[in-house]
């Protein structure tokens, strides 16, 4: 496993793939996710509003998405926080899977099939699966409407 910088940026989903399966216990993956929660760019303070907010999450959680015109179509790239930790690592995780991507890509990504290679289904509780999944729809709706 590569350890991580806390300024440096959120690894790509492959590199996080590849850590998850290093390591063996969950205690040490929350701790991996936090660390990971770590790595966010800061999102702007007045980014921290409702229009932002995620509907349906426990935990405050908002991201901001940036349309981004390119020649092969329209790239999504996201900012994101929390003020809960393992969240904020979630939130990461999520930024990891679909930041910087085409939006008709963002779409046709299967999520949660993400997820369960890592195991989370198992270890997460109802409120913040509910939660990762409400930030997911976020993103993938929006990458619909940019697309």
């Amino acid at each position: 496993m590569t350890a991580m910088d806390p300024r440096a940026a959120t690894p790509p989903i492959d590199q996080i793939l590849e850590d998850f399966a290093f390591l063996d216990d969950w205690e040490d993956r929350y701790r991996y996710l936090i660390e990971l929660g770590r790595t966010l760019a800061p999102l702007a303070e007045e980014a921290h509003d409702e229009a932002h907010r995620v509907q349906g999450c426990a935990s405050q959680v908002w991201l901001q998405t940036t349309k981004r015109p390119e020649v092969d179509g329209i790239h999504l790239d996201l900012v994101g926080d929390s003020d809960a930790l393992i969240v904020k690592g979630l939130v990461a995780l999520v930024i990891a899977i679909f930041s910087g991507r085409q939006a008709r890509d963002i779409v046709a990504t299967d999520a949660e099939a993400v997820f369960n290679r890592l195991g989370l289904k198992e270890h997460l509780t109802a409120q913040r699966s509910n939660g990762l999944r409400s930030m997911v729809k976020r993103i993938r709706d929006e990458a619909a409407t940019a697309a």
